[in-house]
């Protein structure tokens, strides 16, 4: 009994009070911070899911877009105020967190040099998610190679070509990206038409059809406006250039403009409109016919 009373008597009771006091308030404190920071997260994530919703996102893509954004910060913030908390209460209790902090960074400096690319992946996939440069679903094209998003990560980007190839990216090497169907999508019309054409009367038959077009059921709910028409573009070897263009939802352009070309295709055949076509004639000598017509003749001749 001696030897406990002794025991306890050598302790400090006034100092380890203050030091537990202390630390039940740096984890006191700590707690109504984890308290703030979820709070911030929730209406940031209500924020950004509000604005994703005005610019047309689909709830579901947006949904998942943000929770990753969300769920990124909470584990990073809690992190790093969890870890804060730790040290002052290591300091409460009279260790040194110098050496500790020093040695952290040493092992994080090797950790960094090793996993550098790993680090630049991570770092490059959340601003991709972050800014919503490209979202699953979209039609993208990335350093160089086109494809339909199926799967973003922080680390990777996983296209899929139409040949059904798999293309995976690593975030930190992406150096080109380009949307093909962010917001709205487009199809640029290119037509040849001969030289011989009223061009005025062509691109009021291709207006004709653009009209048609919009009013149908199927594809003018898919179009955002009457296709554009721009007029005469260039001037080819054997044909003067139409463009134009037709905005479209997302994604629908190819399938709106290939009814397009098929409605405009039996326009130019019913106003009998020429697409001409490069064609190839051989002649021996300026006295001579050309070969083709020579051969007709022959064919004729034997007909008779």
């Amino acid at each position: 009994m001696e030897f406990l009373q002794e025991f306890f008597l050598d302790f400090n009771w006034h100092a380890i009070f203050k030091t537990s006091l202390r630390i039940i308030l740096i984890l006191i404190l700590a707690w109504f911070v984890t308290k703030i920071i979820r709070s911030f997260l929730k209406r940031l994530e209500k924020q950004m899911l509000r604005k994703s919703v005005k610019e047309g996102e689909p709830p579901s893509e947006s949904q998942k877009r943000i929770d990753t954004i969300t769920r990124l910060l909470k584990q990073g913030l809690l992190l790093a105020l969890w870890l804060t908390a730790f040290l002052l209460i290591l300091n409460e209790l009279g260790i040194e967190v110098g050496p500790i902090i020093a040695g952290a960074g040493i092992v994080g400096l090797a950790v960094g040099f090793g996993a550098q690319n790993l680090v630049r992946d991570i770092i490059s996939g959340f601003f991709i998610i972050l800014e919503n440069q490209v979202r699953v679903g979209d039609v993208a094209i990335i350093n160089g190679t086109g494809g339909l998003v199926e799967k973003i990560k922080f680390r990777t980007i996983v296209l899929r070509d139409l040949a059904g190839v798999v293309h995976i990216f690593p975030n930190g090497t992406i150096t080109t990206l380009s949307n093909m169907t962010n917001e709205w999508s487009a199809f640029v019309i290119e037509i040849g038409v001969a030289y011989k054409e009223n061009t005025d009367n062509v691109i009021e038959v291709m207006k004709e059809v653009g009209t048609e077009l919009i009013e149908d059921e199927k594809f003018g709910s898919y179009m955002l406006a009457e296709p554009e028409i721009f007029g005469v573009n260039s001037f080819g070897d054997s044909a003067v250039e139409i463009k134009g263009r037709i905005k479209t939802k997302p994604s629908r352009h190819w399938e709106v403009g290939r009814e397009y070309l098929r409605r405009i295709k039996m326009a130019f055949d019913k106003h009998g409109i020429e697409i001409p076509f490069p064609h190839t004639s051989l002649y021996f000598g300026e006295a001579s016919k050309p070969i083709e017509l020579k051969l007709i003749e022959k064919y004729k001749d034997e007909s008779k």
